[in-house]
Protein backbone atom coordinates (compact mmCIF):
# COMPACT_ATOMS: atom_id res chain seq x y z
CA UNK A 1 0.00 0.00 0.00
CA UNK A 2 1.00 3.19 -0.56
CA UNK A 3 1.65 6.20 1.92
CA UNK A 4 -0.89 8.96 2.63
CA UNK A 5 1.20 11.97 3.04
CA UNK A 6 -1.76 14.64 3.51
CA UNK A 7 -2.65 12.25 6.62
CA UNK A 8 1.21 12.08 7.46
CA UNK A 9 1.40 15.41 8.03
CA UNK A 10 -2.07 15.49 9.90
CA UNK A 11 -0.12 13.04 12.33
CA UNK A 12 2.93 15.90 12.67
CA UNK A 13 0.87 18.74 12.85
CA UNK A 14 -0.82 17.10 15.98
CA UNK A 15 2.11 16.37 17.29
CA UNK A 16 3.35 19.83 17.53
CA UNK A 17 -0.03 20.63 19.08
CA UNK A 18 -0.13 17.98 21.75
CA UNK A 19 3.99 19.11 22.51
CA UNK A 20 2.69 22.30 23.28
CA UNK A 21 -0.22 21.24 25.16
CA UNK A 22 2.23 18.97 27.25
CA UNK A 23 4.10 22.47 27.89
CA UNK A 24 1.48 24.07 29.39
CA UNK A 25 0.12 21.30 31.10
CA UNK A 26 3.88 20.88 32.78
CA UNK A 27 3.88 24.68 33.76
CA UNK A 28 0.43 24.90 35.27
CA UNK A 29 1.78 21.65 37.29
CA UNK A 30 4.41 23.38 38.40
CA UNK A 31 2.77 26.22 39.46
CA UNK A 32 0.45 24.09 41.61
CA UNK A 33 3.78 22.63 43.39
CA UNK A 34 4.46 26.08 43.72
CA UNK A 35 1.61 27.11 45.85
CA UNK A 36 1.10 23.84 47.95
CA UNK A 37 4.31 24.68 49.33
CA UNK A 38 3.56 28.23 50.17
CA UNK A 39 0.29 26.85 51.38
CA UNK A 40 2.29 24.32 53.79
CA UNK A 41 4.84 26.87 55.06
CA UNK A 42 2.45 28.99 55.89
CA UNK A 43 0.30 26.35 58.15
CA UNK A 44 3.88 25.16 59.46
CA UNK A 45 4.46 28.87 60.47
CA UNK A 46 0.47 28.72 62.40
CA UNK A 47 0.99 25.46 64.01
CA UNK A 48 4.39 27.08 65.99
CA UNK A 49 2.88 30.36 66.86
CA UNK A 50 -0.39 28.63 68.34
CA UNK A 51 2.35 26.07 69.97
CA UNK A 52 4.30 29.18 71.46
CA UNK A 53 0.84 30.61 72.20
CA UNK A 54 -0.34 27.49 73.97
CA UNK A 55 3.12 27.56 75.79
CA UNK A 56 3.21 31.53 77.62
CA UNK A 57 -0.55 31.19 78.47
CA UNK A 58 0.19 27.62 80.69
CA UNK A 59 3.15 28.80 82.12
CA UNK A 60 1.08 32.59 82.75
CA UNK A 61 -1.93 29.85 84.42
CA UNK A 62 0.95 28.15 86.83
CA UNK A 63 1.89 31.42 87.97
CA UNK A 64 -1.44 31.97 89.21
CA UNK A 65 -2.68 34.38 86.95
CA UNK A 66 -6.84 35.29 87.94
CA UNK A 67 -7.62 36.42 84.87
CA UNK A 68 -7.88 33.08 83.50
CA UNK A 69 -7.26 33.85 79.60
CA UNK A 70 -8.63 30.93 76.82
CA UNK A 71 -6.74 29.96 74.22
CA UNK A 72 -7.94 28.86 71.21
CA UNK A 73 -6.47 27.76 68.14
CA UNK A 74 -7.13 29.90 65.22
CA UNK A 75 -10.00 27.96 62.31
CA UNK A 76 -7.36 26.18 59.64
CA UNK A 77 -8.27 28.11 56.37
CA UNK A 78 -10.19 25.83 53.50
CA UNK A 79 -8.03 23.92 51.38
CA UNK A 80 -7.08 25.57 48.25
CA UNK A 81 -8.65 24.56 45.50
CA UNK A 82 -5.64 24.25 43.10
CA UNK A 83 -6.96 25.71 40.26
CA UNK A 84 -3.36 25.23 38.60
CA UNK A 85 -3.56 21.61 38.76
CA UNK A 86 -7.01 21.70 37.84
CA UNK A 87 -5.78 23.67 34.23
CA UNK A 88 -2.96 21.35 34.50
CA UNK A 89 -5.42 18.60 34.38
CA UNK A 90 -7.32 19.66 31.86
CA UNK A 91 -4.43 20.24 29.24
CA UNK A 92 -2.78 16.93 29.79
CA UNK A 93 -5.86 15.45 28.83
CA UNK A 94 -6.21 17.81 25.54
CA UNK A 95 -2.72 16.77 24.83
CA UNK A 96 -3.13 13.12 25.34
CA UNK A 97 -6.12 13.44 23.06
CA UNK A 98 -3.90 15.41 20.77
CA UNK A 99 -1.38 12.38 20.81
CA UNK A 100 -3.20 9.72 20.01
CA UNK A 101 -4.83 11.60 16.98
CA UNK A 102 -1.48 12.08 15.92
CA UNK A 103 -0.89 7.69 16.44
CA UNK A 104 -3.75 7.33 14.81
CA UNK A 105 -3.47 9.38 11.71
CA UNK A 106 0.11 7.91 11.47
CA UNK A 107 -1.68 4.23 11.67
CA UNK A 108 -3.98 5.71 8.85
CA UNK A 109 -1.24 7.39 6.61
CA UNK A 110 0.55 3.92 6.36
CA UNK A 111 -2.25 1.70 6.94
CA UNK A 112 -0.43 -0.66 10.04
CA UNK A 113 -0.23 -0.82 13.23
CA UNK A 114 2.00 2.37 14.60
CA UNK A 115 5.30 1.12 16.27
CA UNK A 116 7.38 0.07 13.06
CA UNK A 117 10.37 2.13 14.15
CA UNK A 118 12.07 4.09 17.24
CA UNK A 119 10.05 7.31 16.61
CA UNK A 120 6.74 5.34 16.70
CA UNK A 121 7.39 3.41 19.99
CA UNK A 122 8.37 6.69 21.21
CA UNK A 123 4.57 8.20 20.43
CA UNK A 124 3.04 5.01 21.48
CA UNK A 125 4.92 4.61 24.45
CA UNK A 126 4.16 8.78 25.39
CA UNK A 127 0.87 8.06 25.04
CA UNK A 128 0.31 4.64 27.16
CA UNK A 129 2.07 6.81 30.02
CA UNK A 130 -0.80 9.32 29.14
CA UNK A 131 -3.62 8.05 29.70
CA UNK A 132 -2.14 5.57 32.86
CA UNK A 133 -1.10 9.00 34.62
CA UNK A 134 -5.20 10.01 33.58
CA UNK A 135 -6.42 6.77 34.91
CA UNK A 136 -5.17 7.02 38.49
CA UNK A 137 -6.06 10.91 38.77
CA UNK A 138 -9.53 9.62 37.98
CA UNK A 139 -9.00 6.21 40.33
CA UNK A 140 -7.64 8.77 43.15
CA UNK A 141 -10.39 11.22 42.65
CA UNK A 142 -13.35 8.68 42.45
CA UNK A 143 -11.87 6.87 45.64
CA UNK A 144 -12.06 10.37 47.47
CA UNK A 145 -8.52 11.23 47.66
CA UNK A 146 -8.04 15.20 48.33
CA UNK A 147 -5.50 17.83 48.68
CA UNK A 148 -2.00 17.02 48.62
CA UNK A 149 -2.33 13.32 47.93
CA UNK A 150 -4.17 12.81 44.71
CA UNK A 151 -2.45 11.67 41.90
CA UNK A 152 -2.16 14.77 40.56
CA UNK A 153 0.75 15.12 42.81
CA UNK A 154 2.82 13.44 39.84
CA UNK A 155 1.75 15.49 37.18
CA UNK A 156 4.70 17.54 36.81
CA UNK A 157 6.98 14.15 37.07
CA UNK A 158 4.42 12.59 34.16
CA UNK A 159 4.23 15.77 31.67
CA UNK A 160 7.87 16.79 31.71
CA UNK A 161 9.25 13.04 30.97
CA UNK A 162 6.81 12.79 28.32
CA UNK A 163 7.34 16.52 27.06
CA UNK A 164 11.55 15.57 26.85
CA UNK A 165 10.65 12.22 25.11
CA UNK A 166 8.63 13.64 22.33
CA UNK A 167 11.48 16.71 21.85
CA UNK A 168 13.80 13.96 21.51
CA UNK A 169 12.09 11.60 19.56
CA UNK A 170 11.15 14.53 16.78
CA UNK A 171 14.98 15.61 17.23
CA UNK A 172 16.69 12.26 16.74
CA UNK A 173 14.45 9.45 15.60
CA UNK A 174 12.13 11.05 13.48
CA UNK A 175 11.34 9.47 10.06
CA UNK A 176 9.02 9.72 7.26
CA UNK A 177 6.00 7.50 6.99
CA UNK A 178 6.80 4.64 5.42
CA UNK A 179 5.77 0.88 5.26
CA UNK A 180 7.15 -1.94 7.28
CA UNK A 181 10.39 -3.91 5.94
CA UNK A 182 9.27 -7.81 5.23
CA UNK A 183 10.90 -9.08 8.41
CA UNK A 184 8.48 -7.02 10.96
CA UNK A 185 5.50 -7.73 8.71
CA UNK A 186 3.58 -9.84 11.02
CA UNK A 187 0.81 -10.34 13.35
CA UNK A 188 3.98 -11.03 16.11
CA UNK A 189 4.39 -6.71 15.67
CA UNK A 190 1.52 -6.38 17.33
CA UNK A 191 1.40 -8.56 20.24
CA UNK A 192 5.55 -8.25 20.97
CA UNK A 193 5.77 -4.11 20.28
CA UNK A 194 2.68 -3.71 21.92
CA UNK A 195 3.62 -5.58 25.54
CA UNK A 196 7.04 -4.00 25.11
CA UNK A 197 5.49 -0.48 25.09
CA UNK A 198 3.28 -0.85 27.78
CA UNK A 199 6.31 -2.67 30.19
CA UNK A 200 8.31 0.60 29.18
CA UNK A 201 5.49 2.96 29.82
CA UNK A 202 4.57 1.24 33.37
CA UNK A 203 8.26 1.00 33.98
CA UNK A 204 8.80 5.24 33.50
CA UNK A 205 5.76 5.63 35.81
CA UNK A 206 7.97 3.22 38.12
CA UNK A 207 10.77 4.98 38.03
CA UNK A 208 9.10 8.55 38.19
CA UNK A 209 7.78 7.79 41.87
CA UNK A 210 11.06 5.45 42.92
CA UNK A 211 13.21 9.15 42.45
CA UNK A 212 10.10 10.89 44.14
CA UNK A 213 10.72 8.54 47.27
CA UNK A 214 14.09 8.91 47.44
CA UNK A 215 13.98 12.97 47.44
CA UNK A 216 11.39 12.15 50.26
CA UNK A 217 13.17 10.01 52.05
CA UNK A 218 16.61 12.21 52.63
CA UNK A 219 13.92 15.55 53.40
CA UNK A 220 12.44 12.76 56.21
CA UNK A 221 16.20 12.05 57.55
CA UNK A 222 16.89 15.71 57.52
CA UNK A 223 13.79 16.55 59.16
CA UNK A 224 14.53 13.94 61.76
CA UNK A 225 18.02 15.18 62.68
CA UNK A 226 16.03 18.48 63.75
CA UNK A 227 16.79 20.13 60.52
CA UNK A 228 14.47 21.87 58.15
CA UNK A 229 14.53 20.29 54.48
CA UNK A 230 14.46 22.29 51.32
CA UNK A 231 12.27 21.92 48.87
CA UNK A 232 8.72 22.69 50.75
CA UNK A 233 6.26 21.45 47.95
CA UNK A 234 8.09 18.48 48.24
CA UNK A 235 5.88 18.57 51.33
CA UNK A 236 2.57 18.56 49.35
CA UNK A 237 3.54 15.05 48.06
CA UNK A 238 2.99 11.65 49.67
CA UNK A 239 5.61 10.09 51.92
CA UNK A 240 8.49 8.22 51.13
CA UNK A 241 6.67 4.82 52.61
CA UNK A 242 3.90 5.49 49.98
CA UNK A 243 5.96 6.18 47.11
CA UNK A 244 8.11 3.12 47.51
CA UNK A 245 4.86 1.11 47.52
CA UNK A 246 3.41 2.83 44.33
CA UNK A 247 6.93 1.78 42.62
CA UNK A 248 7.29 -1.39 43.60
CA UNK A 249 3.44 -1.69 42.33
CA UNK A 250 3.92 -0.40 39.29
CA UNK A 251 7.25 -1.93 38.32
CA UNK A 252 5.66 -5.36 39.80
CA UNK A 253 3.25 -5.21 36.91
CA UNK A 254 5.92 -4.02 34.65
CA UNK A 255 7.84 -7.10 35.12
CA UNK A 256 5.12 -9.32 34.27
CA UNK A 257 5.16 -7.30 30.50
CA UNK A 258 8.91 -7.85 30.59
CA UNK A 259 8.34 -11.42 30.91
CA UNK A 260 5.50 -11.46 28.30
CA UNK A 261 7.98 -9.44 25.70
CA UNK A 262 11.18 -12.14 25.82
CA UNK A 263 8.36 -14.70 26.00
CA UNK A 264 6.50 -13.21 22.41
CA UNK A 265 9.94 -11.95 21.27
CA UNK A 266 11.46 -15.88 21.12
CA UNK A 267 8.09 -16.46 19.55
CA UNK A 268 8.35 -14.49 16.64
CA UNK A 269 12.27 -15.11 16.61
CA UNK A 270 11.38 -18.70 15.99
CA UNK A 271 9.36 -17.54 13.02
CA UNK A 272 11.64 -15.68 11.59
CA UNK A 273 15.04 -17.04 11.84
CA UNK A 274 14.38 -20.22 12.95
CA UNK A 275 15.54 -20.00 16.26
CA UNK A 276 14.08 -18.90 20.02
CA UNK A 277 17.33 -17.21 20.63
CA UNK A 278 20.37 -15.87 18.67
CA UNK A 279 22.00 -13.55 21.26
CA UNK A 280 21.22 -10.80 19.19
CA UNK A 281 22.03 -7.51 21.49
CA UNK A 282 18.63 -6.23 21.71
CA UNK A 283 17.64 -9.40 23.51
CA UNK A 284 20.38 -9.80 25.72
CA UNK A 285 19.72 -6.41 27.22
CA UNK A 286 16.14 -7.32 27.17
CA UNK A 287 17.34 -10.66 29.23
CA UNK A 288 19.29 -8.04 31.32
CA UNK A 289 16.33 -5.97 31.72
CA UNK A 290 14.26 -9.05 33.40
CA UNK A 291 17.23 -10.09 35.10
CA UNK A 292 17.78 -6.42 37.11
CA UNK A 293 13.62 -6.52 37.67
CA UNK A 294 13.26 -9.31 39.37
CA UNK A 295 16.25 -9.01 42.00
CA UNK A 296 14.40 -5.90 42.09
CA UNK A 297 11.11 -7.71 42.96
CA UNK A 298 12.88 -10.65 44.72
CA UNK A 299 15.20 -8.30 47.77
CA UNK A 300 11.87 -6.14 48.05
CA UNK A 301 9.15 -8.97 48.65
CA UNK A 302 11.67 -11.67 50.44
CA UNK A 303 15.16 -10.31 51.53
CA UNK A 304 13.13 -7.70 53.23
CA UNK A 305 14.87 -4.85 51.27
CA UNK A 306 12.60 -1.98 51.29
CA UNK A 307 13.33 1.93 51.00
CA UNK A 308 16.65 3.21 49.49
CA UNK A 309 18.63 -0.07 48.62
CA UNK A 310 15.51 -1.35 46.64
CA UNK A 311 14.81 1.77 45.08
CA UNK A 312 18.53 1.86 43.26
CA UNK A 313 17.70 -1.54 42.53
CA UNK A 314 14.52 0.04 40.65
CA UNK A 315 16.68 2.62 39.24
CA UNK A 316 19.20 0.41 37.73
CA UNK A 317 16.60 -1.39 35.98
CA UNK A 318 15.11 1.71 34.41
CA UNK A 319 18.74 2.76 33.53
CA UNK A 320 18.92 -0.89 31.60
CA UNK A 321 15.87 -0.18 30.18
CA UNK A 322 16.93 3.64 28.84
CA UNK A 323 20.50 2.04 27.73
CA UNK A 324 18.47 -0.37 25.65
CA UNK A 325 16.51 2.02 24.06
CA UNK A 326 18.95 5.00 23.27
CA UNK A 327 21.82 3.10 23.12
CA UNK A 328 21.67 -0.61 22.36
CA UNK A 329 19.06 0.11 19.12
CA UNK A 330 21.20 3.04 17.67
CA UNK A 331 25.15 2.10 18.31
CA UNK A 332 24.75 -1.81 18.65
CA UNK A 333 24.16 -3.51 15.06
CA UNK A 334 22.48 -6.48 14.91
CA UNK A 335 19.13 -8.58 14.14
CA UNK A 336 16.59 -6.09 15.60
CA UNK A 337 18.42 -2.95 13.63
CA UNK A 338 15.79 -2.18 10.62
CA UNK A 339 13.62 -1.11 13.78
CA UNK A 340 15.96 1.68 14.39
CA UNK A 341 15.94 5.28 13.17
Amino acid sequence: MTVDENVAQVSNLLLYSAMTAYLGSFIAYAADLAEGGKEIKARDARRRGNAGAAAAGTAGSTAGSTAGTVLTEAPAPPPRRRRAAAVGTSLFAASTLLLAGSVIARALSVHRVPWGNMFEFALTGCLVVSIGYLVAVVRASRAGLGGGRDARYLGTFVAGPVLATLGIALRSFYVEAAQLVPALDSYWLVIHVLVAILATALSTLGFSATVLQLVQEKRERVRAGGKHPGGAFMDALPGSAELERTAFRLNAVAFVMWTFTLIAGAVWAQVAWNRYWNWDSKEVWTFIIWVVYAAYLHARATRGWDGRRAAWLSVLAFGCVLFNYLVVNIFFPGLHSYAGV
